[in-house]
């Protein structure tokens, strides 16, 4: 799909360059760029929403599991 967008100079001028550099269209830095956030934002929501549903639940491993992981790791032949 084509469209137009505003950006400042120096980005533009920034993304041009960098594009350049990479031996890929303009466009195609764009769409990786646009996926790329798009994808930490994602991540980010991802991540509110478990810290609402789990707001009260401790961090860090639990000190019993920790121990049983040590002693059975240390019984195990590598």
């Amino acid at each position: 799909m084509k469209t137009t967008v505003s950006l400042p100079d120096d980005l533009f001028a920034r993304a041009d360059e960098s594009a350049r550099r990479q031996g890929i269209s303009r466009s195609r830095l764009y769409a990786k760029a646009l996926s790329e956030y798009l994808g930490r934002r994602r991540a980010a929501e991802v991540t509110a929403r478990l810290n609402e549903v789990l707001p009260d639940e401790p961090e860090g491993l639990d000190p019993a599991l920790a121990m049983a992981q040590s002693e059975a790791i240390g019984r195990e032949e590598w």
